[in-house]
């Protein structure tokens, strides 16, 4: 009797197959951000070396998640917390940075596992299955009620230090009248890193996102990972009729997946 494969069924098992070593690999990174110590320097790289390797077969070499775990190993957002005078020389600053630049590789990894798992859900639904199980509960159900924000004019240093103070990797943008943009540590990290910024002087309005990225809270939460992807984004703004009432994170969605974080 032969074995019969739909192509279908056949990208589906590929992509369990990357979500699960992504996965994997992930779990390793725990231990490292949990207690950090200067003699892991190899572990990291051997590490780093396997989790590119991982991303480019399971996006390819072109994917924007090869860019941004470059960055990430740059520790282009631990720069971004204080946004020092002078380089740090020692101490809990020293570690502070170090994890913050664990945190980014922690960040990229798990957006590269939703990417995948918005193609998976994809394929799915155009084999024709029942996708009540993907598709799961509403945006709402996983969003922060709890809305950050930090004003239009202040400079990017002032947003790194409150995402830092407030451990959030986004902030709405607001003008004192209304929310007006958002921006995230990623964009912060491009704007200041590749284009070469004073995070002292240049304005948050400067890299948000204007129009707000958002999503209304009774759509399903695949509706937000695939709105991720195609946005380019690891945050959206949650709505209620138009009206702001949370945010949801890459890391908010994996919670409902399967316990990743």
């Amino acid at each position: 009797m032969i074995n019969e494969t739909t192509p279908g069924s056949s990208r589906t098992a590929s992509l369990d197959r990357s979500i699960d070593r992504l996965r994997q690999h992930l779990a390793q990174l725990v231990p490292l951000i949990a207690e950090w110590k200067d003699h892991q320097d190899k572990v990291l790289d051997d590490f780093d070396s396997k989790a590119e390797q991982l991303i480019r077969e399971a996006l390819g070499d072109t994917s924007r998640m090869v860019e941004a775990y470059e960055y990430a190993q740059l520790g282009a957002a631990a720069g971004l917390v204080n946004f020092p005078d002078e380089a740090p020389e020692g101490g809990e600053t020293t570690r502070d940075h170090k994890r913050e630049s664990l945190n980014q590789r922690k960040r990229v990894l798990e957006s590269c596992i939703a990417e995948l798992e918005a193609d998976r859900a994809a394929v799915v639904a155009q084999s024709g299955h029942d996708v009540e199980a993907v598709i799961g509960p509403h945006v709402a159900h996983h969003m922060t009620s709890e809305l950050r924000s930090v004003h239009v004019n202040a400079s990017l240093k002032e947003a790194g230090r409150l995402m830092q103070q407030w451990a959030v990797g986004s902030l709405l943008v607001t003008d004192d009248k209304a929310f007006v943009g958002l921006v995230t540590d990623s964009d912060l990290a491009r704007e200041v890193v590749a284009k070469g910024l004073d995070p002292a002087i240049t304005k948050v309005k400067a890299c948000m996102r204007s129009p707000i990225p958002a999503i209304e809270g009774d759509r399903p939460i695949i509706e937000a990972v695939r709105m991720m992807k195609d946005r380019a984004t690891r945050h959206l703004a949650v709505t209620d009729r138009g009206e702001i009432t949370g945010l949801i994170s890459v890391s908010n969605i994996l919670r409902y997946y399967s316990g990743v974080v």
